[in-house]
Order: C-alpha cells, then sequence, then structure tokens
C-alpha cells in the first residue's frame, strides 16, 4: 500500500482510525527553518473534529508530538518523525460492521484486496488519516511563507447553495470566521443551515471548494507526466469523497470558443510580460505562469447515514443495518485545512525540483 507523497519533499504516513497513533517521517524539509509549533496545531485545530455542531463528535485533541528532526525547534535536514495520538476512541460503535459493507464505502474493496479489514471506524480508510497531511502541509507552508507563497482555499458551494465567484467581492482572510469555512457571510449562514437540516434528517450533503495559490514564480511543473496540474490533481482526488478537480475555467471551457479563453499576453506597466486575463488558471503547459494558480475540487455527500440501508454481509446474505458512531453531516468545511495542506507540500516539492532544473539555480 502506497502510503507516501512527494519527491524531494517527502511525506510517509501510517496508522489506523482507531489504533494507538497515526503518525509519519517528513523526508527533504530544508535545515535551520525555525518551526512555529503553535501555528502547526492551530492548522490541526481546523481540521480536528468536534470544532462545531457541522462536524462528527468525535473529539480529538490532536496534539503532534515530534520524534526527531528538530533541535530547540529548528529543522535540522534530517527525517522529521512525529505522531498523533488517538484518544476519543469508540470501537463498540463499529462492532456490527465486521461481517457487513456499508454502502458507498471502503469495506468491500480493503476486504477483497488484502483480505482482512479494521472495521473500527474505517481503518486506514478513515479521514482520520488526513491529519497526518495537516502537519505536513502546516511545515511546508512555513517554508514557502519565505517565498511570498501563500493558499487560500474556502468553500463556495454546499449542495445547491454557492457563491457567485464572478461577481463576489471574496475577501480571503474572513474564510475562518464562519464554521462552514465560507467567506461571504449570507451565503454561509444558508450553507450552515442546508447541513443543520440534512442532519436533523439523518442525510449528509457534499459540496465543492475553491483555492486559490498566490506568489507563485514562473516555470513551476515538469514535462508531459509530472506537470504542476497531475501532481495537485493526484493528491487532492486523495481525499475521502472527492470526486473530481478543475483548474481555472475547468469544464466550462468545453462549452466555449478558443477566442473566449485564450490569456493573451501583455506587456505590464511594470516592463513584465503578463496576461489580461485567467482563465487558464496560471497554468500553463503545465507549467506555473505567474498569475494566481485556482482550481475547484468537489465532494460528494458523506456516505454515512442515520436512515436504514440495505447491504449484504461476507456470507452474502441481504440484510438491513441502521448506523451507529458519530459522523460528519458534511465533510466539506473540515476539508478546507486538507486542501491548503496537500497543496503546500506539493508546491514546495515542486519549488526545490525546479532548483534542480537549471545550472545558475544551483
Amino acid at each position: 500500500m502506497s502510503s507516501s507523497i512527494g519527491n524531494l519533499f517527502r511525506l510517509t504516513t501510517f496508522g489506523e482510525s482507531h489504533g494507538v497513533a497515526i503518525g509519519g517521517i517528513i523526508d527533504g524539509c530544508p535545515s535551520g527553518l525555525k518551526l512555529d509549533l503553535d501555528y502547526i496545531q492551530e492548522f490541526l485545530n481546523k481540521r480536528r473534529p468536534g470544532f462545531s455542531v457541522l462536524s462528527s463528535e468525535r473529539k480529538e485533541p490532536d496534539e503532534v508530538e515530534f520524534l526527531s528532526g528538530l533541535f530547540e525547534g529548528v529543522t535540522l535536514g534530517t527525517p522529521i518523525g512525529f505522531l498523533i495520538k488517538n484518544n476519543d476512541i469508540k470501537s463498540e460503535d463499529y462492532s456490527q460492521l465486521k461481517d457487513l459493507f456499508r454502502p458507498s464505502h471502503a469495506d468491500f474493496t480493503y476486504e477483497k484486496k488484502y483480505g482482512i479489514r479494521d472495521y473500527r471506524g474505517g481503518g486506514r480508510s478513515s479521514a482520520r488519516e488526513t491529519a497526518n497531511w495537516i502537519v505536513g502541509g502546516a511545515i511546508a507552508s512555513q517554508v514557502l511563507k519565505i517565498k511570498d507563497i501563500s493558499i487560500h482555499s474556502y468553500v463556495s458551494s454546499i449542495g445547491s447553495i454557492c457563491i457567485d465567484e464572478a461577481e463576489a467581492n471574496i475577501d480571503l482572510s474572513s474564510i475562518y470566521k464562519s464554521d462552514v469555512r465560507c467567506p461571504i457571510e449570507s451565503v454561509a449562514k444558508k450553507m450552515e443551515k442546508l447541513i443543520k437540516d440534512c442532519k436533523s434528517d439523518g442525510d449528509t450533503i457534499g459540496g465543492q471548494i475553491s483555492t486559490v495559490v498566490k506568489g507563485l514564480p514562473v516555470g513551476l511543473g515538469e514535462p508531459v507526466f509530472d506537470k504542476l496540474q497531475s501532481a495537485i490533481a493526484r493528491s487532492i482526488m486523495s481525499i475521502n469523497a472527492c470526486k473530481g478537480i478543475e483548474f481555472g475555467l475547468g469544464f466550462s471551457s468545453s462549452k466555449k470558443r478558443a477566442s473566449e479563453t485564450n490569456d493573451l499576453f501583455i506587456v505590464s506597466k511594470q516592463n513584465n510580460i503578463e496576461t489580461k486575463t485567467n482563465h487558464s488558471g496560471g497554468l500553463l503547459g503545465g507549467i506555473s505562469n505567474g498569475n494566481d494558480l485556482c482550481f475547484k475540487s468537489a465532494f460528494k455527500a458523506v456516505s454515512t447515514i442515520f436512515k436504514k440501508q440495505e447491504t449484504v454481509d461476507n456470507s452474502l446474505r441481504n440484510i438491513s443495518y441502521s448506523p451507529s458512531g458519530r459522523h460528519d453531516p458534511c465533510v466539506v468545511p473540515r476539508v478546507v485545512p486538507i486542501i491548503d495542506s496537500l497543496t503546500a507540500m506539493i508546491i514546495l516539492d515542486f519549488y526545490l525540483l525546479n532548483k534542480t532544473t537549471k545550472l545558475s539555480s544551483l
């Protein structure tokens, strides 16, 4: 099972939802970085369950413990090992799932692939794993901050309620002012009501997240199979419940003519080459062009609903079951810092790779 992401900046993770702990090893972090440990914990707090009525009731402190790679809070350039212990475990809630396959979950595919599965909370297929990604991303983003590169993700739709991003004035500093992580207050309130209504009905709802990366230099991305958007898409599609991703105009560009979508080059007042528009989302030929990198990702509704459903068990019996446990009525708000983290690791990895492509950068 592959559990690593990145080339030069590389995160390898381990752990299951109801095991003793989850954790990881980070290779390739530059030495001499004074880590802001409070910032890492703040990032983890944004993802952890139990932060509001919109999320799962599982209450994990998600306190990270660093085992190696740091001396007096400064990175050594050696592997950074870390642990996040699992505390609020109620494995008995999952005892009924030992032999059955939940609709739209990974129970069936894991058991068929490996011949065994940890049914407690979904084991390694659980979104609990994403806390590891937050640690890697929080460290990567501190390196990127030195280069004035910043990443901003926000909820742009829940169900049919969405921001009109073409007309809205998006204040990126307002993302975390609402529990739903939507920067438009009036829209956020409607989204929160929809999620609460779904929760009251024992159901769940999906949505979309928009991401903007600012400060990228020209030239990040490798030819053909390691295009920047390819790496980002691969990482984002690894998030539980993610069903799609688009860059720039995305799928809507398939309905337009090139005369409507081409980004025309101009010479700026500062005598630099830039484009009049950013329909391509900051990428040309899979390489960053200096504009904001923009993409949107879509997430389905959480598969566990508190309604009776029909399924089968591993003895081929048709059965009905009613789920128990603690689950998100909408996972989308908690995904926001996860996308920021994965994007930060990919961007840093490609930034380091770019330093090896030209003799003048060595």
